[in-house]
């Protein structure tokens, strides 16, 4: 008979060896990444788009805009982003270089710029200038094509319909900026609101689904010969899906050529749902809502 002494070392024992199969076991698993890049995604309607000669409240060159922007700007910089990247093909990367050392330096006014109205500009441009940041990064992507190249097919009615509710939904924004009733930083703010943001996000991206059994309008974008006319809604999905897993990779490959740690991205407002659902998915990345930024009138 095993004594109740002896058998307490036995359990004992068996127990130790157990906590350090354990502990062996715990040390051998792979640990989760923790996100080591901030990332805000702030969408925008192209400023220099919105422009209408005869309309002063359309031209962000005034100097009532400008204030504006540099109260828009305020709030940004409290972000302290290491690294701004904005809308532009990385081919341009050079030219952009070019330009914004000329501004850095003093030797260029935004305003003499054909495009200068733009957010990369702006935004993009005096931010980086505050901030002291050497470069803008360029990380968009070709692809871009209009939402209205699904026209036809089963179901089509329900597109239709959901283009029209976001246009009656967006319509007002615009209208009060031009109308002079709302400022810029309420502008960008409204823009930036989530409900908005997933209305878009819904529209291009989930609904176009339901349509099957048709085709798309003929594009320089869009290569017909792979689309199946059978899913022609996911095919049109898939262009714009596309094009935002390049910009996804434009940015993450600049990440990791330059190391930055805050990341701002200046993009046009449909590509913003699409990458934050991305980015969430990317354990090497945090999304930072844009409303904390963009909350001081």
């Amino acid at each position: 008979m095993i004594s109740f002494s002896r058998r307490l070392r036995l359990a004992t024992s068996g127990l130790g060896l157990l906590v350090l199969a354990a502990c062996a076991t715990t040390k051998n698993q792979p640990t989760a990444t923790a996100p080591t890049t901030a990332i805000l995604l702030l969408g925008s309607n192209h400023l220099a788009q919105l422009y209408k000669a005869d309309n002063p409240n359309s031209d962000v060159l005034t100097s009532k805009r400008q204030a504006e922007l540099s109260t828009v700007l305020d709030g940004l910089q409290r972000y302290r982003p290491d690294g701004i990247l904005v809308e532009e093909l990385p081919e341009r990367q050079a030219q952009l270089d070019s330009l914004y050392q000329q501004y850095r330096q003093g030797r260029l006014e935004l305003n003499t710029l054909p495009n200068g109205r733009s957010e990369v500009y702006q935004l993009g441009f005096v931010l980086g200038k505050r901030l002291g940041l050497p470069h803008i990064h360029c990380v968009n992507a070709p692809g871009g094509t209009s939402q209205s190249i699904l026209n036809q097919g089963q179901n089509i009615a329900l597109y239709e319909q959901a283009t029209a509710r976001w246009r009656e939904y967006v319509a007002p924004i615009d209208k009060q900026l031009l109308a002079g009733n709302s400022t810029m930083l309420q502008y960008m703010r409204t823009l930036n609101n989530p409900a908005l943001v997933g209305q878009l996000h819904n529209l291009v991206y989930n609904i176009p689904a339901r349509v099957t059994n048709g085709t798309l309008k003929p594009d320089p974008m869009v290569d017909a010969s792979f689309i199946n006319p059978q899913y022609v809604g996911a095919e049109f999905i898939s262009v714009f899906y596309n094009r935002d897993l390049k910009v996804y990779s434009n940015i993450v490959t600049t990440q990791l050529a330059t190391r930055q740690t805050r990341q701002l991205v200046i993009i046009g407002l449909r590509h913003v749902g699409s990458l934050q659902g991305i980015f969430r998915e990317d354990p090497a990345y945090q999304l930072v809502k844009a409303a904390p930024y963009l909350g001081r009138d």
